[in-house]
């Protein structure tokens, strides 16, 4: 694992048990609140107590630029990531109206900008000023991916140690979904072509450039599929290895994490590659219409509970889903229940009472 050493708590079994059993006592249909009971029971089994904590909670918008940007694989130039960082710091931006909503806390993390941006509100984890273009050779050096998974892996340390439990892992970076489907290609096997997509936009032209980029950028830099560092580092970001480190890190302090879109889902595809028990921290929100994204999510076996083809980033997606779990929790800990209704409970079905 190039030296990095995760030690991860794993899940309170117990904990899961005594939640399953508190839903069971709910009155209602057992498990007729399907994925969502599945994902309170895990949240039990992060937390190590049946009685969950959604709140605090944030996301994390990890920000970088791409040098692969050169390639015209993006409708717009790498001084949008920094507008957008600096809208997210002033909580103007998308995502910064949507968590106010969902009452969560956005933080924005500079992992690498080509322009910096000034405001007290960002985290600076700013490794270099974008990557390298990787269609020429690695967009990083080793010693760079491993200080930006490091940096990610320490904030969300950092957020837990401030008390947050319950955690959205999202970005922005212009050219990203380019060098997210040369990262999914590698870690799945799959032919890029099938991964690539419009990202914010592209005309048919920009879609074929975008696609031979990512070819090319597979074809100079060979990323080892059995090394998910080496695959960040070589067709990847700087961004995608703050938000690898973040789930890692997330897995280490106990504290769940919600995986948005595309780009996110390929930063938790290669922190599980690095270590496969990261997953059982990890929640799925949406299915992005983004290509590669369903790729991604058979690598990692996992089901989001939203599918509106939507395809934002920021974290957007990730904090949808946060007023559905409050709902859920709504449920499982209120009194509506089998004995104050001085009712039967209901059994699986086949099962002798």
């Amino acid at each position: 694992m190039n030296e990095i050493d995760l030690k991860v708590r794993g899940l309170d079994r117990s904990a899961m048990a005594k939640a399953k059993e508190r839903w069971d006592r709910v009155a209602k249909p057992l498990e007729s609140l399907g994925a969502f009971e599945a994902m309170v029971i895990r949240i039990a089994g992060i937390q190590g107590t049946p009685d969950i904590a959604l709140k605090p909670r944030c996301c994390l918008v990890f920000c970088a630029d791409h040098g692969v940007v050169e390639e015209g694989v993006t409708q717009t130039d790498s001084s949008v990531t920094a507008k957008v960082a600096l809208s997210i710091c002033e909580g103007t931006s998308n995502i910064s109206l949507m968590a106010a909503q969902a009452q969560a806390q956005v933080l924005a993390i500079d992992m690498g900008m080509k322009t910096q941006v000034r405001h007290p509100a960002l985290i600076s984890k700013r490794v270099r000023p974008g990557t390298r273009n990787m269609t020429k050779g690695p967009a990083l050096l080793l010693q760079e991916g491993r200080q930006a998974f490091l940096s990610g892996m320490e904030a969300a340390r950092d957020v837990y140690d401030r008390g947050f439990r319950l955690m959205a892992v999202g970005e922005m970076g212009i050219g990203n979904t380019t060098a997210a489907a040369a990262a999914a290609a590698a870690l799945t096997g799959l032919a890029p072509e099938g991964l690539v997509g419009r990202g914010a936009g592209l005309s048919d032209e920009g879609l074929e450039r975008k696609r031979r980029a990512v070819k090319e950028a597979l074809l100079v830099n060979r990323p080892d599929p059995g090394d998910a560092l080496n695959v960040l580092c070589r067709v990847g970001g700087l961004e995608l290895l703050g938000m690898a480190g973040a789930f890692a890190g997330a897995a280490e302090c106990g504290m769940t994490a919600v995986i948005d879109g595309a780009v996110s889902a390929v930063s938790a595809l290669a922190a599980v590659r690095l270590c496969p028990d990261v997953k059982e921290v990890l929640l799925a929100s949406h299915r992005s219409r983004e290509p590669l994204m369903q790729a991604v999510l058979e690598a990692l076996g996992m089901h989001p509970v939203l599918d509106a083809g939507m395809a934002l980033g920021e974290g957007t997606g990730a904090v949808m889903l946060f007023p559905l779990l409050d709902m859920a929790e709504r449920v499982y800990g209120g009194c509506h229940t089998f004995s104050a209704l001085d009712m039967p409970a209901y059994v699986p079905q086949g099962e002798r009472t």
